[in-house]
């Protein structure tokens, strides 16, 4: 069994990428293991490997005695002397033990049990060594086989598996398939994958971009941020640190060729590409092409966006089942509310008209609150006694007598309905009857701008609303 260990050591160390030396050193203690399971615990023992002879030799140790009392621990001086003439009492001599191979059938299959798990400990530590600085990156492999779910795919060396979670939904996978994925983890503990693949993550689109892209593997347009829906649709924004270069015509390509090897990659993903911008009324407007936003109202406060729209717009904006709203809110990180024209003049009307409904304040009085910010009867409640006083030139005790009509006639008010509110990661929907109706519009109002290749221009209308420059949308056709 152990005659031919170098040429096995040799092997094994060439064709696994495991270390010689560690390799060695799993066998010998697969041997003590063994060794002290059949002769004893108590005997103080070595197991070394001979490379000359390529076999592993055991010795054990025992004190010098004239009288041996436990034969694990000491050896008569007489026997000691054949070993050794010039050895001594008390003295520790070494002398070999039977063949390895005499060791027994159990001892054998232990032994060969150490080898086993040596070997995987040592192949995972050089699985680890050769991903861990890989994690983040794209790789390749081959569907190897299908578990509860799960698929094991084979990278050359290892196996990595994709988990059902990661998995692009409506997408099914032969063994045998090509498959490309994202290095999502790499773990060292031996209980559980090593290797964690994703095609669902953000880093995937990002990475799919940079190897499509080479002005963000020159580092001159980058991803500011990414919201996606796997298998359906994404918002990426993208940003230019060079003047020259038009980050968006960069992803998309020359007709459209760059962003569509990223769609085909993903089993035809939507993909908007939207101009990123430091003020967050611009880049709302951008996101939420290729709807034409009318005017964006800002609460830094809050980090809340209102945003309107034409009528006629609506169902753009807000996208099959609240979709571009749901994307564009998870890419700012902002709450974005969107209004009709119609409904935010409704709107605007029924603020005003309950800063008029107020006890103690006329027409105006309720124009000068409207024309400097306190533009209906929560915010009337909300405002300090200073302020409203200043402004309509009365005491603090008459504008603190205003702030407490102002919460009466609050708690009174019935509250109107909004068309469609937006956080980043939930979407509340409020006037659903409304909102069931546009959604028979979205899809084709989304599909028309889905098609374009190229870059669009939008206009921009005078009222001081902040629109898109450019923006894509790409599908696979």
């Amino acid at each position: 069994m152990m005659s031919n260990l170098r040429r096995i050591i040799d092997q094994i160390s060439r064709d696994k990428g495991i270390d010689r030396q560690m390799l060695i050193e799993g066998l010998e203690e697969a041997v003590m293991s063994a060794a002290k399971k059949k002769f004893g615990m108590r005997r103080e023992m070595e197991a070394q490997f001979n490379e000359e002879s390529g076999e592993i030799e055991l010795f054990q140790f025992r004190t010098v005695v004239n009288q041996v009392e436990d034969e694990q621990t000491e050896i008569a001086l007489s026997e000691a002397q054949q070993l050794d003439p010039e050895v001594e009492l008390a003295d520790e001599i070494g002398s070999q033990m039977t063949e390895v191979s005499e060791l027994g059938r159990i001892a054998a299959q232990s032994a060969k049990q150490v080898i086993i798990q040596k070997m995987k400990d040592a192949e995972r530590e050089v699985v680890y060594e050769m991903f861990k600085d890989r994690k983040g990156d794209i790789v390749n492999g081959i569907v190897q086989r299908f578990e509860r779910g799960n698929i094991i795919v084979n990278l050359g060396r290892t196996d990595a598996i994709l988990p059902r979670s990661e998995q692009m939904p409506r997408r099914s996978y032969r063994q045998g398939d090509r498959i490309r994925a994202i290095l999502l983890d790499v773990k060292q503990t031996a209980r559980d994958a090593q290797l964690i693949l994703s095609r669902t993550n953000k880093d995937f689109i990002v990475k799919l971009f940079t190897i499509e892209v080479p002005e963000m593997a020159e580092g001159t347009v980058s991803i500011i941020a990414v919201a996606r829906e796997p298998g359906n649709r994404a918002k990426i924004a993208v940003v230019s640190s060079a003047s020259d270069v038009d980050p968006v015509g960069a992803c998309v390509g020359m007709k459209g060729s760059r962003v569509q090897n990223v769609v085909q990659e993903l089993q035809g993903e939507r993909i908007d590409i939207v101009p990123w911008s430091p003020d967050p009324a611009k880049y709302v407007s951008n996101a939420l092409a290729p709807a034409e936003v009318s005017m964006v109202v800002v609460d830094e406060e809050r980090k809340t966006l209102m945003v309107i729209v034409a009528n006629d717009q609506l169902s753009l904006a807000i996208g099959r089942g609240g979709q571009n709203v749901r994307l564009a809110s998870e890419l700012l990180g902002w709450r974005i509310d969107v209004k009709s024209e119609e409904k935010y003049s409704q709107l605007m009307e029924d603020d005003y008209q309950s800063l008029t409904a107020v006890a103690g304040i006329d027409k105006r009085q309720a124009d000068l609150l409207y024309e400097n910010g306190i533009n209906s009867v929560t915010e009337l409640s909300l405002a300090e006694p200073g302020e409203i006083a200043t402004l309509l030139e009365i005491t603090e005790p008459e504008a603190e007598a205003l702030k407490e009509a102002a919460a009466v006639s609050l708690a009174a008010e019935q509250t109107g309905a909004e068309d469609v509110v937006a956080e980043p990661e939930a979407t509340g929907v409020e006037d659903t009857a409304e909102v069931e109706e546009l959604e028979t519009d979205a899809a084709a109002s989304e599909s028309h701008g889905a098609e374009m290749p190229e870059a669009e221009k939008v206009d921009t209308e005078d009222d001081g609303a902040a629109v898109p420059e450019k923006t894509v949308a790409a599908e696979e056709e």
